[in-house]
């Protein structure tokens, strides 16, 4: 597998928006043609993310990268935002691409019209319309097809309507790329909220209404955590606005680290009180055996945790004490990445401009990669909130 190529540009028009990262491309497919002789062989897979002022203009920029690129499959997404190694564009008419000469035979791109399963998937790129009804049980369904049940991806997230690509301009449903175990690949989950209290198991609910926590009322525990009263809103209602829900299967722990979310748990809004039944509501069905936890976004809990993902790929690929390599150096192993994060990160949430995206550059290194800013995260079988997903593409020799 030879290294990806990737370029990015902002511009007004998006057409010359790709015209610009047309001419990047070229560039770097000349350079990398001088370096090696296997880097003459034709794209078959461009991943392209663009962001929502583009939108009206899908179809048109679908034309254009076929007209540019023949015979190049093309995956892809709408976003509030679009990244690229070291740099965001957030709120911003811009989009970045990525072209992979992968052999056709170990990737199918898939949608409602074209069903994953014919090369038999090891794992799966999925970008969805967070308004497709059921879409957390389509999810797992999905998974359910490849043989890991490895999902990565995010939904689609747009002011003018959130369109996803798969060879085709989707609007509804599911799509993206399967791959098979020839496109060895590795994939970690970062959160973004730090536990405000202890874990606890539920132990009774319906649907999305919790009434009890280790057998007491879920309100007094939430009251408890925050330490607040219903009887004292001015200094309650902020912090109950300011709360979230870490959830997890009962089968697995919600904090893996002190003070650290476990990658199976899903984050969701804190939507209602019921002080008459002492419940909570919560933006996702719930059910007794759950073990939940209230959290906060923090700052510094995502900075550490995403650097945590970065060590821990570095590790993999690097598993000699002796390796010369640090952070700054490219990844000699990876030949390309994706990493799509919440549209409520970024460096507005880092604290400073393009600040999430370098600080994935400073771990990896400068290798290839983009991403988009989505509506919701996919990792695993799971949809998630206030994550960010890497996934690392290796060369055929790292995989494990």
């Amino acid at each position: 597998m030879i290294p990806f190529i990737h370029a990015h540009a902002t511009h007004p028009d998006w057409r010359m928006a790709l015209a610009l990262v047309a001419a990047q491309v070229d560039a770097q497919r000349a350079a990398q043609a001088r370096a090696t002789e296997a880097a003459g062989r034709p794209f078959t897979l461009g991943f392209v993310y663009f962001s929502d002022h583009y939108t009206a203009h899908a179809d048109a920029l679908l034309d254009d990268l076929r007209s540019r690129w023949p015979g190049v499959q093309w995956v892809g997404s709408v976003g509030v935002g679009v990244a690229a190694s070291g740099v965001e564009y957030i709120d911003e008419p811009a989009l970045a691409l990525m072209l992979a000469a992968l052999p056709p035979e170990t990737f199918q791109v898939f949608s409602g019209a074209r069903p994953l399963g014919s090369t038999e998937p090891f794992a799966a790129l999925v970008h969805a319309d967070p308004g497709t009804p059921e879409l957390a049980e389509l999810i797992g369904e999905l998974s359910g097809r490849t043989a890991s049940g490895y999902l990565f991806g995010g939904l689609a997230a747009g002011r003018q309507g959130a369109v996803h690509l798969a060879d085709a301009v989707c609007r509804g449903g599911l799509s993206g790329v399967g791959f098979t175990q020839a496109v060895p690949l590795l994939s970690r989950v970062t959160q973004g909220c730090q536990p405000v209290g202890p874990v606890r198991r539920v132990t009774a609910a319906q649907r999305n209404v919790v009434t009890a926590l280790d057998g007491e009322p879920a309100l007094d525990c939430l009251l408890a955590d925050l330490g607040v009263a219903l009887d004292d809103p001015h200094a309650a209602l902020p912090k109950l606005r300011a709360t979230l829900v870490g959830l997890s299967d009962g089968r697995s722990d919600v904090l893996t680290r002190p003070g650290q979310f476990g990658t199976d748990t899903r984050v969701r809004h804190l939507v209602g009180l019921d002080p008459a039944a002492r419940g909570i509501a919560v933006a996702d069905v719930v059910e007794p055996g759950m073990q939940l936890a209230f959290c906060a976004r923090d700052v510094q809990a995502a900075r550490r945790d995403l650097v945590r993902i970065c060590s821990e790929i570095r590790e993999e690929l690097e598993p000699d004490a002796g390796s010369s390599t640090g952070p700054g150096d490219p990844l000699q192993r990876v030949a390309g990445a994706l990493y799509i994060s919440c549209a409520g990160r970024g460096g507005p949430h880092f604290g400073a401009p393009s600040a999430e995206m370098q600080i994935l550059q400073h771990a990896l290194g400068d290798v290839p990669l983009i991403g988009f800013f989505a509506g919701g995260e996919i990792a695993h079988h799971h949809l998630y909130g206030y994550t960010g997903v890497l996934t690392v593409f290796l060369e055929p020799a790292a995989a494990s």
